[in-house]
């Protein structure tokens, strides 16, 4: 969940991308957040793997919590824990 502290930011909707485009567009947003902060996640998918993936690289260094769980649309906020 995020912190009652972290501001969510926009949304990155990388549903029009390319999928092997879509970790770069999402890990470089990630990358540029400032402890507090985070932003939107809209996908057309489950984004699980990615969260793996985020667990793998990052691990207690992001938050992820889901605010739409499908069909067709998946809204996650991720974000990078105040300090």
């Amino acid at each position: 969940m995020p912190d009652q502290n972290d501001t969510l930011g926009d949304e990155l909707d990388v549903r029009a991308e390319e999928p092997a485009r879509r970790h770069q567009l999402i890990f470089g947003r990630y990358a540029a957040l400032q402890p507090g902060e985070g932003f939107v996640l809209v996908n057309d998918h489950d984004p699980k793997p990615l969260y793996y993936q985020f667990a793998a690289e990052h691990d207690g260094e992001f938050t992820w919590a889901y605010l739409e769980e499908g069909p067709q649309t998946w809204r996650v906020a991720i974000g990078r824990p105040a300090a």
